[in-house]
Protein backbone atom coordinates (compact mmCIF):
# COMPACT_ATOMS: atom_id res chain seq x y z
CA UNK A 1 0.00 0.00 0.00
CA UNK A 2 1.47 3.36 -0.63
CA UNK A 3 1.96 5.56 2.01
CA UNK A 4 0.75 9.21 -0.46
CA UNK A 5 -2.57 10.57 0.11
CA UNK A 6 -3.10 12.56 -3.06
CA UNK A 7 -7.11 12.56 -4.37
CA UNK A 8 -6.44 10.58 -7.20
CA UNK A 9 -5.00 7.70 -4.94
CA UNK A 10 -8.12 8.25 -2.75
CA UNK A 11 -10.04 8.18 -6.11
CA UNK A 12 -8.55 4.83 -7.05
CA UNK A 13 -9.15 3.50 -3.84
CA UNK A 14 -12.56 4.30 -3.24
CA UNK A 15 -13.72 2.73 -6.98
CA UNK A 16 -11.56 -0.42 -6.30
CA UNK A 17 -13.12 -0.43 -2.83
CA UNK A 18 -16.82 -0.19 -4.55
CA UNK A 19 -16.19 -2.71 -7.09
CA UNK A 20 -15.45 -5.21 -4.52
CA UNK A 21 -18.12 -4.61 -2.19
CA UNK A 22 -20.47 -4.66 -5.24
CA UNK A 23 -19.38 -8.38 -6.47
CA UNK A 24 -19.19 -7.67 -9.30
CA UNK A 25 -16.42 -8.94 -12.23
CA UNK A 26 -13.82 -6.31 -12.99
CA UNK A 27 -9.98 -6.70 -14.26
CA UNK A 28 -7.25 -4.47 -13.99
CA UNK A 29 -5.28 -3.94 -16.73
CA UNK A 30 -1.50 -2.21 -16.44
CA UNK A 31 -0.17 0.14 -19.10
CA UNK A 32 1.83 2.70 -20.38
CA UNK A 33 1.04 5.84 -18.56
CA UNK A 34 -2.24 7.62 -21.20
CA UNK A 35 -4.22 9.47 -21.00
CA UNK A 36 -5.55 10.18 -24.80
CA UNK A 37 -9.14 7.90 -25.06
CA UNK A 38 -7.58 6.42 -28.60
CA UNK A 39 -3.86 5.99 -27.76
CA UNK A 40 -4.98 4.14 -24.44
CA UNK A 41 -7.39 2.06 -26.57
CA UNK A 42 -3.94 0.96 -28.67
CA UNK A 43 -2.28 -0.19 -25.78
CA UNK A 44 -5.17 -1.89 -24.45
CA UNK A 45 -5.95 -3.56 -27.75
CA UNK A 46 -9.88 -3.02 -27.69
CA UNK A 47 -11.66 -0.79 -30.19
CA UNK A 48 -12.49 2.73 -29.41
CA UNK A 49 -16.04 1.94 -28.84
CA UNK A 50 -15.53 0.02 -26.05
CA UNK A 51 -13.76 3.10 -23.84
CA UNK A 52 -16.32 5.12 -21.83
CA UNK A 53 -15.03 8.93 -22.54
CA UNK A 54 -15.51 10.84 -19.48
CA UNK A 55 -16.30 14.74 -19.97
CA UNK A 56 -16.74 16.80 -17.29
CA UNK A 57 -19.46 19.60 -18.32
CA UNK A 58 -21.06 23.11 -17.57
CA UNK A 59 -24.27 23.86 -17.55
CA UNK A 60 -25.72 27.41 -17.43
CA UNK A 61 -29.15 26.76 -16.51
CA UNK A 62 -29.92 30.45 -16.31
CA UNK A 63 -28.08 32.95 -14.56
CA UNK A 64 -28.49 31.90 -11.18
CA UNK A 65 -28.05 28.23 -11.88
CA UNK A 66 -24.94 25.89 -12.56
CA UNK A 67 -24.77 22.56 -13.01
CA UNK A 68 -21.80 20.29 -13.96
CA UNK A 69 -22.43 17.45 -15.51
CA UNK A 70 -20.21 14.19 -16.14
CA UNK A 71 -20.70 12.83 -19.70
CA UNK A 72 -19.97 9.52 -20.71
CA UNK A 73 -19.49 8.39 -23.95
CA UNK A 74 -18.35 5.89 -26.38
CA UNK A 75 -14.79 6.15 -26.85
CA UNK A 76 -15.03 6.90 -30.61
CA UNK A 77 -17.70 9.62 -30.62
CA UNK A 78 -17.70 12.78 -28.82
CA UNK A 79 -19.62 14.78 -26.71
CA UNK A 80 -23.40 16.42 -28.56
CA UNK A 81 -23.45 19.82 -26.28
CA UNK A 82 -26.44 20.52 -28.16
CA UNK A 83 -28.29 17.65 -26.77
CA UNK A 84 -26.64 17.85 -22.86
CA UNK A 85 -27.79 21.82 -23.22
CA UNK A 86 -31.43 20.62 -24.57
CA UNK A 87 -31.79 17.44 -21.77
CA UNK A 88 -31.16 20.20 -18.92
CA UNK A 89 -33.62 22.92 -20.89
CA UNK A 90 -30.16 24.97 -20.15
CA UNK A 91 -28.76 28.54 -21.93
CA UNK A 92 -25.68 26.99 -22.55
CA UNK A 93 -23.42 24.06 -22.27
CA UNK A 94 -19.91 23.80 -22.83
CA UNK A 95 -16.30 22.07 -21.42
CA UNK A 96 -15.40 22.51 -17.72
CA UNK A 97 -12.45 24.25 -16.90
CA UNK A 98 -10.00 21.83 -15.40
CA UNK A 99 -9.22 23.01 -11.65
CA UNK A 100 -13.11 22.70 -11.41
CA UNK A 101 -13.15 19.29 -13.36
CA UNK A 102 -10.18 17.76 -11.29
CA UNK A 103 -12.06 19.21 -8.23
CA UNK A 104 -15.54 17.19 -8.89
CA UNK A 105 -13.98 14.03 -10.82
CA UNK A 106 -11.39 13.55 -7.86
CA UNK A 107 -8.80 12.99 -10.79
CA UNK A 108 -6.78 14.57 -13.41
CA UNK A 109 -7.38 14.90 -16.89
CA UNK A 110 -6.63 11.59 -18.97
CA UNK A 111 -8.14 9.54 -15.72
CA UNK A 112 -11.54 10.88 -14.97
CA UNK A 113 -13.80 8.07 -14.40
CA UNK A 114 -17.77 7.47 -15.42
CA UNK A 115 -18.21 7.13 -11.69
CA UNK A 116 -19.38 10.01 -9.05
CA UNK A 117 -17.95 10.74 -5.92
CA UNK A 118 -19.15 14.08 -5.18
CA UNK A 119 -22.76 14.95 -5.10
CA UNK A 120 -22.17 18.40 -7.31
CA UNK A 121 -21.43 16.08 -10.64
CA UNK A 122 -24.10 14.26 -12.34
CA UNK A 123 -23.41 11.65 -14.34
CA UNK A 124 -25.42 11.11 -17.28
CA UNK A 125 -24.28 8.17 -19.72
CA UNK A 126 -25.49 7.28 -23.65
CA UNK A 127 -27.14 4.39 -23.69
CA UNK A 128 -23.93 2.89 -26.24
CA UNK A 129 -22.07 2.68 -22.89
CA UNK A 130 -24.13 1.02 -20.65
CA UNK A 131 -25.22 -1.77 -23.74
CA UNK A 132 -21.54 -2.38 -24.36
CA UNK A 133 -20.68 -6.33 -22.86
CA UNK A 134 -17.26 -4.53 -22.22
CA UNK A 135 -16.43 -1.46 -20.99
CA UNK A 136 -12.92 0.26 -20.87
CA UNK A 137 -11.95 3.09 -18.79
CA UNK A 138 -8.50 4.55 -16.99
CA UNK A 139 -9.11 3.99 -13.32
CA UNK A 140 -8.45 7.19 -11.79
CA UNK A 141 -4.95 6.56 -12.50
CA UNK A 142 -2.99 6.90 -16.31
CA UNK A 143 -1.45 3.55 -15.96
CA UNK A 144 -4.20 1.75 -15.09
CA UNK A 145 -7.77 0.70 -16.66
CA UNK A 146 -10.40 -1.04 -15.66
CA UNK A 147 -12.65 -3.46 -17.67
CA UNK A 148 -15.91 -4.32 -16.69
CA UNK A 149 -19.46 -4.85 -18.24
CA UNK A 150 -21.74 -2.00 -19.29
CA UNK A 151 -24.44 -3.39 -17.43
CA UNK A 152 -22.33 -3.68 -14.12
CA UNK A 153 -21.41 -0.06 -14.86
CA UNK A 154 -24.93 1.14 -15.05
CA UNK A 155 -25.78 -0.56 -11.62
CA UNK A 156 -23.23 0.98 -9.91
CA UNK A 157 -22.64 4.36 -11.60
CA UNK A 158 -26.40 4.49 -11.45
CA UNK A 159 -25.90 7.13 -14.30
CA UNK A 160 -28.76 9.19 -16.01
CA UNK A 161 -28.79 7.28 -19.65
CA UNK A 162 -29.50 9.83 -22.32
CA UNK A 163 -28.63 10.21 -26.13
CA UNK A 164 -25.91 12.09 -25.70
CA UNK A 165 -23.10 11.33 -28.23
CA UNK A 166 -22.67 12.21 -31.83
CA UNK A 167 -20.24 11.11 -34.16
CA UNK A 168 -16.70 11.97 -33.82
CA UNK A 169 -15.63 14.99 -35.96
CA UNK A 170 -13.06 14.01 -38.65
Amino acid sequence: MSDHTDGTHDTYERLISLLDSSSVDYRLIDHEPEGSTEAVCALRGHPASEAAKCIVLRVKVDRRITRHVLAVVPGDRRVDLDAVRALFDARYAGFSDAETAERLARSVPGTVLPFSFDPDLEVVADPDVVAQSKLYFNAARLDRSLLVSGADYERLAKPRIERIAAPAQV
